[in-house]
């Protein structure tokens, strides 16, 4: 369903498990990113009312999701601490050049968000199949379907905004060029990395 190029290599899910701490730092700050990408989009295009009311009710989300797993950080006695960069994320918003009409900076900036979101997806996932917590295992599960509705949603509007032939090319593309990133990804405490 996510399109995905290359899976997440199996390993990750027992360096997630031995370091649950690391993970949910970050998650906890990849939820923060989300909802600020979503007001950046606002913020960047506010001449296209649906994307407007869509990210008004992604950036709630978000945030509600940020708030939930900052509850089970405090639960667990763990810092929230300061942000960190995430490589994956580094690495794939190089894809595209800088610049161009105002209509393929909005695409691009959705297929990015959409292919973050279909990996964070296919992350909660073997998060949900693969935590020894089973609190938290059933956490990931259901944030694993609604990390399905972002990853539609951006590319449902990717698809609308731009000519759909164009954003298809591209977005198997961009599917590529991220499955390079991910074979040198996967050994790290964090969501994407």
């Amino acid at each position: 369903m996510l399109g995905l190029k290359l899976p997440t290599d199996p390993r990750w899910a027992d360096i997630a498990n031995k370091n649950i701490k690391e993970i949910l730092i970050d998650h906890a700050w990849c939820e923060q990113k989300a909802a600020s990408t979503a007001i950046s989009l606002i913020v960047s295009f506010p001449e296209y009312s649906e994307l407007v009311e869509e990210m008004h009710d992604l950036v709630q989300e978000e945030m509600s999701h940020f708030k939930m797993v900052h509850d089970l950080l405090k639960e667990r006695n763990i810092e929230l601490g300061r942000d960190r960069k995430d490589l994956y994320v580094v690495e794939l918003m190089k894809f595209f050049p800088k610049g161009g009409s105002r209509t393929n900076q909005l695409t691009h900036r959705l297929m990015y968000a959409a292919l973050i979101e279909a990996r964070s997806c296919e992350r909660f996932r073997l998060l949900s199949e693969n935590l020894e917590d089973q609190k938290l295992a059933r956490f990931y599960r259901k944030l694993m379907i609604s990390e399905a509705g972002h990853y539609t949603l951006f590319l449902k509007l990717a698809r609308k905004y731009g000519e759909e032939n164009i954003v298809n090319e591209k977005w198997n593309k961009l599917l590529i060029y991220e499955a390079q990133i991910m074979k040198d990804l996967s050994k790290n405490e964090t969501v994407h990395g």
